[in-house]
């Protein structure tokens, strides 16, 4: 897989999502084996770009390269800017947002708002390319199939983005209507491969190797990119890369592993927000990990009601050495429920 310069490691990707991939989130899905990772979409509005949330979005901070930063808005002059800025910053690869379906974001014709005008979304890419190319930046775009049912509309966008310079599409394989309800549909991510030759991404429902097997066969698409399926299980990466590339699974990590691996994600979590703000925004990824475990739900109820990063780390130490001693050492397998919030989705 290559982006304009850059040699990707491989062709499983994870998904831009909002108040979840942070850069400790995408810095551990890449050492797990995610070929790519994209920051959380970053505002176009130039008075948001000192504020602490956004300054927490651009800080990429000893990630690997290339770093790669999501920009959404409605006007091209903003976003071109936006990009300019980012660029400037150390962004090495700048993604356009026309697949949020957050209410907040499209209420704003941003998002996935944006594939209802199209000469407006065209103009977005004309002029983000426009400023990213004299500086070396390649510009990717993420879209949905459509706006709705009736106006699946992903195939003429994609050519009309090729043409305005755009080095990789990809595709959730949703409307925004249907949010992440009912069941992701690929013949439209199939229908997009065709008709254009630049690199494109199949996204949606993509739970495991053998989900990530099928979808790249009924696309054609050259790479895959995951979700909320790698929430609290970040090792997903490196399970679909094993798996495609040997037709062999991997067996369940140990617990030992998942118990270092979330510890040192919480204490990274902790140092780009402070303990305060990052001991609750925390909880989220530990009701993750531990969802569908023994006594998970449980333990997650127990988790909301601490306040301090120590206790926190001491709890969730605590959870993983009781799962070896009363599970052993592997990571039993239990049933997982997929939550998406509205603020999740990119």
């Amino acid at each position: 897989m290559r982006i304009g310069p850059y040699i990707l490691a491989n062709n499983v990707f994870v998904a831009p999502m909002a108040g979840v991939t942070d850069r400790p989130f995408r810095q551990l899905c890449r050492q797990l084996g995610a070929g790519y990772a994209v920051s959380e979409m970053v505002t176009s509005r130039k008075d948001l770009w000192n504020s602490l949330k956004t300054s927490r979005r651009a800080n990429h901070d000893g990630e690997p390269g290339p770093v790669a930063v999501q920009i959404a808005g409605t006007d091209a002059v903003m976003m071109a800017e936006a990009a300019a800025y980012n660029a400037d910053r150390g962004a090495q690869i700048i993604d356009i947002n026309l697949g949020c379906p957050a209410k907040k974001v499209c209420n704003k014709w941003a998002g996935s708002a944006l594939m209802q005008d199209e000469p407006l979304a065209v103009a977005i890419a004309a002029a983000v390319v426009a400023t990213c190319e004299p500086r070396g930046v390649p510009v990717t775009l993420k879209m949905r199939t459509g706006w709705d049912a009736q106006h699946r509309n992903a195939v003429r966008l994609a050519s009309a983005f090729e043409d305005a310079g755009i080095r990789m599409l990809t595709v959730h394989g949703r409307t925004r209507e249907q949010g992440y309800k009912g069941q992701a549909e690929y013949d439209t991510i199939a229908a997009v491969k065709a008709a254009v030759r630049v690199p494109v991404v199949a996204n949606g429902d993509i739970d495991g190797p053998a989900k990530a097997r099928a979808v790249l066969a009924a696309t054609g698409a050259d790479a895959v990119m995951v979700g909320r399926a790698a929430q609290g299980r970040p090792w997903i990466f490196r399970e679909i890369v094993h798996e495609l590339a040997t037709g062999v699974p991997l067996a369940p990590p140990l617990v030992g592993e998942v118990r270092r691996l979330l510890l040192d994600h919480l204490q990274d979590h902790y140092a780009l927000y402070g303990e305060f703000t990052g001991v609750r925004s925390a909880r989220k990824h530990i009701g993750w990990y531990v969802r569908g475990l023994p006594g998970g739900e449980a333990f997650r109820e127990q988790m909301n009601t601490i306040e301090d990063g120590a206790a926190q780390l001491r709890a969730v130490g605590g959870y993983f050495d009781e799962l070896a001693a009363s599970h052993g050492d592997r990571l039993p397998v239990g049933s997982r429920v997929e939550e998406q919030t509205e603020e999740q989705g990119a």
